[in-house]
């Protein structure tokens, strides 16, 4: 349910709805979103109730009661469809599945990215993951990974542990850490960042820093592993969860993803202008150097506290591998 297919409503309660739950009024002015989507959309806050965001699907409603938000527009979306695709599975059982998404493939259809998707590929491997979470398109998917991002990705077989998973991220139990190159030296070894996000007017593609009393909190802490004269090696951890919050935060500090097309710099190989080695690599990386590391969560069904781990993939380690034969020739 990417944002782009959002739409604004207003609706205020009256007399006949009064007493209605909050869910149960806004299924009834949407009957083509199922509870289970408005029961997250509520908890998301994109659903509000006189312009609070901290209203429960439960709430009985009275009369003059404002209830507004985001919607997703009721446009005929494209069936998804199962494709093999090669899965990287680190851990499955019968609540969960684990995987480590490779760079350049996207979680679910958008426009343009019909195919090929990652939730094509969970619908093939497990077909029973149908309709679970309430999204068409979505199968079980509780967070997403850009597409060139790569790394830990959890995904709830059941409603049960969809339910458990999407409360776990939004409290922020689930711990998420990274490990990304960016450009330049950092003049400490760790630190935190936290700048509101709020995404960009002219682009609804983009995110950025905002003041905006829109703009949602976010919070990244940082920490340097290795520096090699002008690129850093990062360990991000996550303490919330905004879009493309890593790389908005790099760049709002100057120091953005190595290879990100959209929020680095536009012409990154002139920082290495008289180091010629240094520059061919920089200008030649495929995409954003970012990899979702480490993911920890409470297994739905049992509660035990599990680590999972993803392998820097081959494109990132050899960046990393030659960055480090040079430093130390």
């Amino acid at each position: 349910m990417p944002d782009q297919h959002h739409a604004p409503f207003v609706s205020q309660v009256d007399s006949d709805s009064a007493g209605k739950r909050l869910d149960a009024f806004v299924a009834s002015q949407f009957p083509n979103l199922s509870r289970t989507a408005i029961s997250r959309l509520i908890r998301d806050g994109k659903i509000m109730v006189n312009h609070s965001s901290i209203a429960k699907p439960g709430l009985r409603l009275v009369p003059g009661d404002m209830v507004s938000g985001s919607i997703p527009t009721l446009t005929p979306s494209p069936v998804l469809m199962p494709e093999k695709i090669n899965l990287l599975i680190l851990f499955e059982d019968a609540a969960i599945l684990v995987v480590n998404k490779p760079p350049g493939i996207v979680v679910h259809p958008s426009p343009g990215h019909e195919h090929g998707t990652l939730a094509s590929g969970l619908l093939h491997h497990y077909p029973a993951i149908a309709g679970v979470g309430g999204f068409p398109g979505r199968p079980g998917i509780v967070h997403r990974l850009d597409k060139d991002t790569s790394g830990v990705l959890v995904i709830a077989k059941t409603e049960n542990a969809y339910t458990s998973l999407v409360r776990q991220f939004k409290e922020r139990i689930v711990t998420k850490t990274y490990i990304g190159l960016v450009y330049g030296n950092m003049d400490h070894d760790h630190g935190e960042i936290v700048l509101p996000i709020l995404r960009h007017t002219g682009n609804r593609k983009k995110m950025g820093v905002s003041n905006s009393d829109n703009a949602r909190f976010a919070e990244t802490h940082w920490k340097r592993l290795e520096g090699f004269n002008g690129i850093s090696l990062l360990e991000f951890d996550l303490k919330t969860g905004r879009t493309h919050q890593i790389r908005v935060h790099c760049a709002a500090i100057r120091h953005p993803i190595m290879g990100d097309s959209v929020y680095g710099f536009k012409k990154p190989g002139r920082l290495f202008d008289g180091r010629p080695r240094l520059k061919k690599l920089v200008e030649a990386a495929p995409r954003q150097m970012l990899h979702s590391w480490q993911l920890k969560i409470h297994h739905p069904e049992t509660g035990e506290r599990m680590r999972f781990e993803a392998a820097l993939p081959e494109d990132m380690r050899g960046v990393i591998e030659t960055l480090r034969e040079w430093e130390g020739a």
